[in-house]
């Protein structure tokens, strides 16, 4: 780890590029760290090429991120064991653990974050000092099942943690989909403990490798879709039920015909009218976009936070069922984006939101459970203590068994992959909180950092308040004296905070990284510009 230019950064591909970064956490028991990602202390470093390599014992592909060892004393022992999944065995390192319990425990959490742009020494980590690894910009390129089975690992088990330690909320019928899932990969992993690829996975030569590539590049990331002969942006027509909780005048539900074209979607009284004047009309640019699903319950919200002047204009929208919510969700999803739906990836997300509630669904025959020896299923290592308080272990092993039967046939990495793309689909994936007062303001809020995004939050009840995107910033300013960060939007828009329980650095390195990641090309021969990074992150302290 420390043959990197800085000592406590990892730098994975030109493509990537993710950065792995080295967290110290001060709350925590640092003996506890070991254990929350003990595969860290396993020998692995990552590549900078796309070249996939391949296990000399059987001809599978390893991760990339395996192939760049050198010299390195790392390179003894077989790296592809970090592509392996380590279960957790005992529920006293799970009670043992740190679980925020308020928005504004998930904000200390990233106090503990070094600067990328010094050395571990510089900073006061002592030697035999346990730190913890995580990926801190949670914008992930070109995870390829094929070549990338170390990351996907690393990945799974960052969203493991951060679901069993309640980081990250989620539904009941979620989480009993998150432990399914995980009951899976941990039946898999011990099958496969010697062979740390699954022996379902077929053997790929780097020509194939590379055509797939070149496939999931002109698809929008996924092999199996096809593009069709799009001559005109698609549209979508349906009626759909739209509530606005803070309007007094609107005291529930109401049925509109609604017309989703481009980013807008125009709400009329009736099918008949909908060649008039739309009775409302909201541009989803720059919104907010939260689903609110309950299966069993068959409700499918889609909860919008539109920006206007004087904050965020909130929306509901009720779909009757599950494809109606897949096709709209996917299109709000990417008009909050400033896309439309004739984006390659529109199908792709229509297809992901669907596997993802299928995933999610009660098998309605329990007679299809086979009999198990329900002794080897330790619900206390596959849920987060909120719902162990809810229910008896039988219970949960039960309902553990009934959502198993909805990935039971998948492949390890596949399962690994699923895992991944749900907890993507979580309302807080890839919000880094932290504390800050605002100019002008009297009380302590949080300031939420997404890839592509900042947000005002209320720090009682995390509710948006406004939204500024990164594609409409004009620069940013620290002032390192009094710890003030500035951001300028568009149309003279000025955001000034302070950070109260971290230092600037930190925040600053969060948007100059994203930013930095934004610019990233998918040409496989471009070369990682890590002085670009440095200047956008490192600033002048």
């Amino acid at each position: 780890i420390l043959s990197t230019r800085r000592f406590n950064t990892l730098f994975v591909n030109p493509l990537e590029p993710v950065w792995l970064f080295i967290e110290k956490i001060y709350t925590l028991n640092c003996s506890l760290n070991v254990h929350l990602f003990s595969y860290i202390e396993l020998p692995g470093l990552y590549s900078k090429t796309m070249t996939p390599t391949y296990d000399a014992h059987d001809g599978s592909p390893l991760s990339p991120t395996s192939a760049w060892f050198g010299d390195s004393a790392l390179s003894e022992g077989n790296p592809g064991i970090l592509a392996v999944s380590q279960p957790i065995t005992s529920p006293e390192i799970l009670a043992k653990m740190f679980k925020p319990q308020a928005l504004l425990d998930k904000a200390k959490i990233n106090q503990g974050w070094l600067d990328s742009s010094r050395s571990l020494m510089e900073q006061d980590v002592k030697e035999n000092e346990a730190l913890l690894l995580r990926f801190k910009y949670y914008s992930f390129f070109d995870l390829n099942p094929k070549y990338d089975a170390i990351r996907i690992n690393q990945l799974y088990e960052q969203a493991k943690w951060a679901i069993l330690l309640e980081e990250i909320e989620c539904t009941e019928e979620e989480m009993m989909m998150f432990a399914a899932l995980q009951y899976h990969i941990n039946k898999l992993s011990i099958m496969t403990s010697e062979n740390h690829l699954n022996n379902s996975d077929k053997e790929v030569d780097e020509v194939d490798a590379a055509l797939s590539d070149l496939e999931i590049t002109l698809e929008g990331g996924k092999t199996s879709t096809i593009l069709g002969d799009i001559t005109s942006i698609p549209e979508l027509a349906d009626y759909i039920k739209v509530f606005k909780p803070k309007k007094l005048t609107l005291k529930g539900y109401k049925q509109y015909w609604c017309t989703f074209k481009d980013t807008s979607i125009s709400c009329y009284k009736s099918k008949e009218e909908s060649s008039g004047t739309p009775a409302h009309q909201m541009n989803l640019r720059g919104c907010e976009v939260t689903p609110d699903v309950n299966i069993s319950g068959q409700k499918f919200n889609i909860k919008l936070l539109i920006p206007v002047a004087e904050g965020m204009n909130e929306i509901w929208l009720r779909c009757d069922n599950e494809k109606q919510y897949a096709h709209w969700m996917a299109a709000c999803r990417l008009a909050s984006k400033g896309k439309t739906m004739a984006d390659s990836s529109y199908n792709l997300e229509v297809q992901n939101i669907l596997s993802f509630l299928k995933m999610q669904h009660l098998n309605p025959d329990p007679q299809l459970i086979p009999e198990q020896i329900t002794t080897d299923i330790n619900p206390e290592c596959l849920v987060s203590p909120r719902y162990l308080k809810k229910y008896k272990n039988k219970q949960i092993t039960a309902r553990i068994l009934e959502a198993h039967q909805n990935v039971a046939q998948m492949s390890l990495i596949e399962a690994k992959m699923r895992f991944i793309q749900a907890w993507q689909s979580l309302p807080e994936f890839g919000i880094t909180h932290f504390i800050a007062r605002f100019q002008g303001g009297k009380k302590e809020e949080l300031i939420g950092i997404a890839y592509n995004r900042l947000i005002r939050m209320d720090a009682s009840t995390g509710d948006a308040i406004k939204t500024w995107r990164f594609s409409n910033m004009k620069q940013w300013n620290v002032n390192w004296e009094i710890k003030m960060v500035t951001v300028e939007f568009a149309d003279e828009v000025r955001l000034s905070f302070i950070c109260t329980e971290v230092d600037c650095k930190v925040v600053h390195e969060f948007i100059g990284g994203y930013i930095f990641l934004s610019t990233r090309a998918k040409d496989q021969n471009e070369s990682l510009d890590e002085e670009m990074f440095y200047k956008l992150t490192s600033g002048w302290v």
